[in-house]
């Protein structure tokens, strides 16, 4: 996987039950935490959060939103 940054998008790999997540649900890294966690804000289509839980890389797909530059 890519380093994650500051503010990058980022797509559940796992369910995480205890938040209410699913795989799939998309988020933005917030802050990172060390080398291998993120605290991740998850919020809805009008920007209302609703998660924020610490995760780690192993849990996280960074999404990218551009095409490839050769």
């Amino acid at each position: 996987m890519d380093s994650l940054i500051l503010l990058d998008p980022v797509a559940l790999l796992v369910d995480v039950p205890s938040e209410n997540l699913r795989k799939g649900s998309l988020g933005t890294v917030v802050e990172i935490l060390g080398e291998d966690n993120y605290l991740v804000e998850f919020a809805n289509t009008d920007g209302v959060p609703y998660s924020m839980p610490v995760l780690g890389s192993g849990q996280l797909m960074k999404v990218y939103q551009n095409p490839v530059t050769a």
